[in-house]
């Protein structure tokens, strides 16, 4: 098959927003390849899928396939390689977002391993690692850890020609690591940085800017400026809505909404907040 028109194809569907015709595409796509034995698509299209149902919170469809092509890629003898690692990132991000968190380090670990014997040190793909590592340890509650990775793949990132929206994604996890120490000022600096590189970039839409968005809600709330709170946690709702729908991110920030709501007083929009966050949540439980 064509991969070329593939994610043409692929790339106009994200363009227009029209994530409802993604999954078919996706499976139809996959079906292709696998009728025509082509496994370079086939892994290609599997590492889209995981990526696409994680950030869907379609998580049991993102799980089947990364096992798919990692059972694949071990069987072609591949799994030593570069592109088995960068399948190992897609996989442990997929089940870091899903709250499976052992699976993710292992996954993640794993893939250290392998970028270890086979780039050097100073490569940037360490800094898209680090940053994910960064994610999870904050997650599992060793901040330290976390902080420590964040700073490796900022060191990285400081050398590389066009990496500020890197740059912006690593001080953006920082942040809320710096959340869970009870800094919030210092988490708020950080966010302020982030923010200025995806808007003076023109990277508004960036699929990580929305995280910087609710980052900063939580410095305002945290910091009882309650009405910049509201205003920085809605902004991401609107972004998450946008190039995702309502996920399991859009019914949190409801409910961070909703929080907030309360602490202003507003009994009416609280209980929008909540209904919705409630309606979002249950859609993901069932």
């Amino acid at each position: 098959m064509n991969i070329d028109t593939f994610f043409a194809t692929l790339d106009s569907y994200f363009e227009k927003n029209e994530t409802d015709k993604i999954d078919t595409f996706l499976v139809s796509s996959l079906s292709q390849a696998k009728e025509e034995e082509d496994y370079a698509a086939y892994i290609s299209i599997c590492n889209e899928m995981i990526g696409f149902y994680r950030s869907t919170s379609a998580f049991e469809k993102a799980y089947v396939a990364a096992e798919d092509v990692l059972l694949l890629m071990e069987e072609l003898k591949l799994d030593h390689t570069e592109h088995f690692a960068t399948t190992l990132l897609n996989a442990a991000t997929a089940y870091r977002a899903a709250g499976d968190y052992a699976h993710a380090l292992r996954f993640y670990r794993q893939a250290l391993q392998i970028y270890e014997g086979i780039i050097p040190p100073e490569d940037y793909r360490y800094a898209g690692l680090y940053n994910n590592m960064s994610i999870l340890l904050e997650k599992m509650d060793e901040n330290e850890e976390a902080i420590a990775c964040a700073k490796k793949a900022l060191a990285i990132i400081d050398k590389i020609e066009g990496g500020e929206i890197q740059t912006a994604v690593t001080l953006t996890n920082m942040a809320l690591v710096y959340f869970k120490l009870s800094q919030p000022k210092e988490a708020k600096r950080l966010l302020e940085q982030a923010l200025s590189i995806f808007e003076k970039d023109g990277k508004e839409s960036d699929e990580h800017y929305s995280g910087a968005l609710a980052g900063m809600g939580e410095a305002y709330y945290r910091m009882e400026e309650y009405v910049k709170a509201l205003d920085y946690y809605e902004h991401a709702l609107e972004e998450v809505k946008c190039h995702y729908g309502e996920t399991v991110s859009y019914g949190v920030l409801c409910e961070n909404c909703a929080a907030v709501c309360e602490k202003l007083g507003d009994a009416q929009k609280q209980k929008q907040y909540v209904d919705k966050a409630r309606e979002v949540m249950e859609k993901f439980s069932r």
